[in-house]
């Protein structure tokens, strides 16, 4: 295939995610789900060439910045103090559900060797950072339930990783060393905190330098990738490198960064990250045919492998429910021995922490990077696909209702100390005392009468709102709705006016964007 012919079907992947996407709107089906489901579809459409992924250029071109948008939205208060619990879920649960996959795949299949089972168990044992958050942007979960499945999807590839690079090792050597990994594990972790948080730094340096808004989007776009390929170059964790650059990143962003460039960058990441993230799904699905071809073809696989492909799924699975259940048991013995630093998430919330294991692309991309003539290649390649294929289809279209059957509340413990509307008050009267300050010159004479009789009607309506937000609430609506609708009067006013000739373009841009910030603002204070 040439570079025009590549392109071409680049331009018709996006145009398939447009359509797709929006099918599986009005189908109320997690995007994932269509998406996948349409990519496996337009596989096996007569004349399109099978689509072979590498890995590695698939895992750099994708991962690093879908990893820093996680990071650079995840609550970073209540990241450090569930750090232990999300610990236990990027590490622990890699671990056993790694091990549990192994043994059961060794007991399924005795010729197959230790190593390569224990590298499909590292294959298919870290839930995916993108597939996570396709599913987490669609359903509402307690504050805690919701940073532990975001911190750990953000970890846990790291530790899939060190596994998978060890069986690796251990099937082509026959060595294997657990303390070996266990150092490797901890010295790739800790360089990918060092190497991140230097570039996050240096990114910090660079913005405060840079003055140029636009500049500032470009340098923010490249830092994912200059973090995770500077870790990897190291030998480092790119991952966590990466994790660690936006940590900072973000943390520092509503210091340096000014409205207008935190505004056009927010507008250009997110379409950017959308149009990535989409990609990630539609590509496993066009993967399928490469897939299935190379085990010998649908009814081949299904009659050779679909028995031990459907109990690996439900082993891993079952791995998963075990180990949430039972670091949920073990904090309730603490609290019953007196240890209540931490408090159990009890049954339902376990059972939703549970059922959010999707799998995607890294697996993907470790079973695409399984060198050749590794024992097992084709049965450890064909089962990840069907394990992504499995958790996406099943537990994505699934999840919600799971979750609506929990019915999980937000603990008090979890719930932020003010409100949005009390927080809104206290910014009021922050902006009330700086104009009360600054309306009088420097002989005591008021020279802003309007400002200040305008910021203080804010201060003392935004302070008696949030005294009494539910009986304003809807007066707020109508209030707000009355205003969207001026904005669209005036938009209809500009654009007569515009075509008429009694305007220029110039002027259209600039007035139309002052409409779009009151529209933007009416329907931001509606929500």
């Amino acid at each position: 295939m040439d570079s025009t012919h590549l392109f071409e079907l680049v331009i018709v992947m996006f145009l398939a995610i447009i359509a797709l996407h929006y099918v599986a709107d009005k189908l109320g089906l997690p995007p994932s789900v269509g998406l996948l489901a349409g990519g496996a579809a337009l596989a096996f459409l007569p004349g399109l060439p099978t689509i072979t992924v590498d890995p590695e250029l698939v895992l750099v071109i994708f991962l690093p910045p879908l990893l820093m948008d996680g990071a650079w939205s995840i609550a970073v208060s209540r990241l450090r103090r569930h750090l232990i619990g999300i610990g236990s879920m990027a590490v622990g649960a890699v671990l056993f559900t790694c091990l549990v996959v192994a043994v059961v795949t060794h007991w399924l299949i005795p010729s197959l060797p230790w190593a390569a089972c224990a590298a499909l168990g590292a294959i298919v044992s870290p839930p995916d950072a993108v597939s996570a958050r396709s599913v987490l942007q669609r359903v509402k979960l307690p504050r805690r339930l919701q940073i532990l499945l975001e911190g750990e999807s953000l970890l846990n590839d790291a530790s899939g990783l060190v596994l998978f690079r060890f069986a690796i090792a251990a099937g082509v050597t026959g060595a294997f060393s657990a303390s070996e990994a266990v150092g490797s594990f901890f010295l790739l972790a800790l360089g990918g905190v060092a190497v991140g948080a230097v570039v996050g730094m240096l990114w910090v340096k660079l913005v405060r330098r840079l003055g140029d808004e636009y500049l500032i989007i470009a340098a923010t776009t490249l830092l994912a990738w200059s973090s995770y390929l500077l870790g990897e170059m190291l030998h480092v964790s790119g991952v966590i490198a990466t994790v660690t650059t936006g940590l900072i990143a973000s943390w520092n962003s509503s210091i340096i960064l000014s409205a207008s460039t935190r505004m056009r960058g927010t507008s250009f990441w997110t379409v950017l990250v959308f149009l990535m993230e989409a990609s990630v799904f539609i590509l496993i699905g066009l993967s399928l045919r490469g897939v299935v071809e190379r085990g010998g073809g649908f009814g081949v696989v299904a009659a050779t492998m679909g028995w031990h492909i459907l109990a690996i799924l439900a082993a891993l699975t079952v791995a998963r429910f075990v180990w949430v259940f039972g670091s949920d048991l073990i904090i309730k013995l603490c609290n019953a021995l007196g240890l209540k630093r931490y408090q159990p998430i009890g049954a339902r919330g376990s059972t939703v922490l549970s059922w959010a294991g999707v799998r995607g692309v890294v697996t993907l991309a470790l079973a695409l990077s399984v060198p050749e003539g590794f024992p097992g290649r084709d049965f450890i390649l064909v089962t990840s696909f069907a394990v992504i294929l499995g958790t996406v289809l099943l537990q994505g279209m699934t999840l919600g209702r799971v979750i609506a059957w929990a019915r999980l509340a937000e603990p008090e413990a979890e719930k932020p100390r003010m409100t949005m509307s009390q927080a809104e008050a206290a910014m009021a009267q922050a902006q009330f005392a700086t104009v009360r300050v600054l309306a009088y010159d420097s002989a005591g004479e008021l020279i802003h009468p309007k400002l200040l009789a305008q910021y203080e009607r804010k201060s003392v309506a935004i302070v008696d709102y949030a005294d009494r937000t539910e009986h304003y609430t809807p007066l707020i609506h109508a209030h707000f709705d009355v205003v969207l609708e001026a904005v669209a009067s005036g938009r209809r006013e500009l654009i007569r006016l515009h075509r008429a000739g009694d305007i220029d373009d110039a002027t259209l841009r600039e007035l139309e964007r002052d409409l779009d910030l009151e529209e933007l603002s009416a329907i931001s204070a509606k929500a």
